[in-house]
């Protein structure tokens, strides 16, 4: 879509209000699922309310534009230990249960009018201050926090993708850890979760051959995902059933109804964006209809990968507005660190100075051209919320 002139980005002021809408919204149902990640809970059931609040927060935006598409860009997955992403059970499978000490990866995303806000967050459960974190358990949050800092700073006009990857392996190793192989985050777009510019973590020689080296400009907006083992950071599939799907732009006459009345819904209740099957009135012809489609390149599924067992993974992922005068990050929660005892730590300067930089987060007021009354996007200006800036404290 970026090749056609009408794509709307955040040059204009009504962009970046419905992207910060969809940042709060993924922030606030992040925050009530972090609250529930307790001992005994259930990871189907988090997973279902996520997906229940992204829907029915989304509702209470814009009301009065019927026609405006809104709600999930990316179904909430609670993904355990060693497990490293898309886990998100259906209610015909076993279920998993959070136990003390789990380490749980959320993961999920709103959008509002096609404009896409993602975001993931590692809890480890039963954590406090009379219960801190030690350990390998620490050292991969620590890793993944930090590379996540790293990134938010790198990730701005004039730079360039393959310096992110670098910088993350290097704070990955710091802690003895490794970035999940091949993950990728991506360039959001109007409508696209997956736009056309990506940073890859820990490729191949194969992959970083693959991947085009890209700059970074002003006015794009990332997804950027960092996934952090402390094994070798190969992700496998195992017989964990995928619940994620995507609608592709491939067509194909389907044979089965089955089939036909799946897509048919799939189309009409979330487009090009992620879902789960769950969110589909009924599961069991879902599962049904989704096997032909899969066959012929209708949608394509978000495996369920897991690193080896008894190794420990964690995911910090947030959303950044690339604007003129600055950064601004509008999705990610913060961790207390405190809570977190590693033998290990960041020893060299550079990597230091790159994470304690401040980051602008303030939302500059911009000057757009004002559109004629009735034109696509013509609004009032939108009263930006007042800058803040984060500065992230090192280690000793």
């Amino acid at each position: 879509m970026s090749d056609h002139e009408d794509e709307h980005t955040i040059a204009e002021d009504l962009v970046v209000t419905k992207y910060k809408m969809a940042g709060e919204i993924a922030n606030r149902v992040l925050k009530l699922l972090v609250a529930k990640c307790v001992p005994h809970a259930s990871v189907r059931e988090i997973c279902a309310e996520g997906d229940r609040l992204l829907e029915e927060e989304t509702t209470k935006v814009f009301k009065k534009e019927k026609e405006m598409k809104k709600g999930i860009a990316f179904p909430v997955c609670a993904s355990v230990n060693n497990c490293i992403n898309h886990y998100s059970p259906l209610e015909s499978e076993d279920d998993t249960v959070l136990e003390d000490g789990d380490l749980v990866k959320l993961d999920l995303g709103a959008h509002i009018d096609g404009f896409i806000a993602v975001v993931g967050h590692t809890v480890v459960v039963g954590a406090s201050k009379d219960n801190k974190v030690k350990g390998r358990k620490a050292d991969v949050m620590l890793a993944a926090y930090y590379a996540a800092e790293a990134a938010l700073r790198l990730v701005k006009p004039g730079n360039q993708n393959f310096v992110v990857t670098d910088t993350v392996t290097k704070i990955a190793e710091s802690y003895n850890c490794k970035p999940v192989e091949g993950m990728l985050s991506f360039q959001l777009q109007e409508g696209r979760i997956d736009g056309e510019k990506t940073i890859i973590q820990n490729p191949t020689e194969a992959q970083r051959k693959e991947v085009e080296k890209q700059d970074f400009e002003t006015h794009e907006v990332y997804g950027v995902d960092v996934i952090i083992s402390t094994g070798k950071g190969q992700g496998k599939e195992t017989e964990a059933r995928v619940t994620v799907f995507r609608k592709t732009e491939e067509t194909y006459n389907l044979k089965l109804k089955a089939s036909r009345d799946f897509f048919s819904k799939v189309q009409k209740s979330h487009g090009a964006m992620p879902f789960n099957i769950r969110t589909l009135d009924d599961e069991k012809k879902a599962r049904l209809g989704v096997g032909e489609c899969i066959t012929h390149k209708l949608v394509e599924p978000y495996p369920v990968l897991w690193e080896k067992e008894g190794e420990l993974v964690a995911q910090f992922k947030f959303t950044v507005l690339l604007m003129p005068s600055s950064q601004h990050k509008i999705t990610g929660l913060p961790i207390d660190l405190s809570l977190y005892s590693s033998q290990l730590k960041i020893k060299d300067q550079e990597l230091k100075q790159i994470i304690t930089a401040t980051v602008s987060n303030k939302a500059p007021r911009k000057v757009t051209k004002k559109k004629k009354k009735g034109e696509k996007g013509a609004t009032n200006a939108v009263k930006t919320e007042k800058g803040a800036t984060n500065a992230v404290k090192s280690e000793d």
